[in-house]
């Protein structure tokens, strides 16, 4: 391929040209620049030249130099020519913009027949978590209900496998997830959340996420010497052996919820049972409207 507009310098890669019925020619120069740099043309036959340079935050049209970084380019201009609400900064993204749409929460759960909620279900490893996840999303499927499970292993096994056990990925380990959740009560899905989460501020955090009474914490109340009895997983024989660190309940602490929606304690009949666990679960639901638009 030849350069549009004329001889190539001796540092250009490639270039190529096109045709359509709105651009009757318009090219594409890809350079490389003697410093290392590159630098991408787009020419055509009429007025309109735009340059860019590799790494800078700088563009040429028709030769007069644009800052990216200056706010009025950080702006969609509208056919009107009056300026749109600035854009923002959330953390390290800059330049964004909230996009509403006009299918709201409410429209999904007037479709769903059921109101938007994170369940979020905490306690030692072997408590049981994920059993009455599981119970409980068999019991709202029988009534005709949509729920979807956040299992804290099944996270780690795709979004948040780039993490580790350490303190601070755990957080951020649970602040993804938080995340998620909230995205499925949005969409007016009941979430039910299972992991361990042993850190109080780390799931107040992803409480303060919700709209208040949409965060329902759910405490499995069972006493560690239960849980190791269990040791479904052999974790706790490990963790006695000094094979994992940082485990929690026995070399790294889990803090009770202080002020959670739902206690269920191991205790021989009532509340024993994983599917009488989740009714427990369902009930509450029920009796906050959660089960109805």
């Amino acid at each position: 391929m030849t350069a549009v507009g004329g001889k190539p310098p001796p540092w250009l890669v490639w270039s190529t040209r096109f045709e359509s019925s709105s651009s009757p020619k318009l090219g594409f120069v890809f350079s490389r620049l003697p410093n290392g740099g590159s630098a991408i043309t787009l020419k055509s036959r009429g007025s309109l030249r735009i340059k860019a340079l590799d790494g800078s935050r700088r563009v040429a049209v028709n030769g007069k130099a644009e800052d990216l970084n200056d706010k009025s380019t950080n702006r969609h201009a509208s056919n009107s020519g009056k300026i749109p609400s600035q854009l923002s900064t959330v953390g390290n993204s800059r330049n964004i913009k909230w996009h509403d749409c006009s299918v709201r929460k409410v429209d999904r759960q007037n479709l769903l027949n059921q109101k938007g909620c994170v369940i979020w279900i905490t306690g030692l490893s072997g408590s049981g978590k994920s059993t009455v996840a599981c119970a409980l999303s068999q019991s709202l499927y029988q009534r005709g209900k949509l729920s979807y499970i956040l299992d804290g292993d099944n996270m780690r096994h795709g979004l948040n496998r780039d993490l580790t056990f350490k303190a601070e990925d755990r957080a951020e380990n649970i602040r993804r997830i938080g995340e998620v959740a909230k995205l499925f009560a949005d969409s007016g899905v009941i979430c039910i959340a299972c992991l361990i989460s042993p850190y109080r501020r780390d799931r107040d955090m992803c409480r303060a996420l919700l709209p208040d009474g949409d965060f329902i914490e759910v405490f499995m109340d069972v006493p560690l010497h239960v849980c190791e009895a269990r040791d479904p997983k052999g974790l706790y024989k490990l963790a006695r052996a000094g094979k994992i660190k940082g485990f929690t309940g026995i070399d790294d602490p889990y803090e009770p919820p202080l002020n959670c929606e739902i206690v269920l304690q191991h205790k021989r009949g009532y509340g024993a049972c994983p599917s009488e666990m989740a009714e427990v679960v369902v009930s509450y639901l029920e009796g906050k409207g959660y089960l109805q638009a």
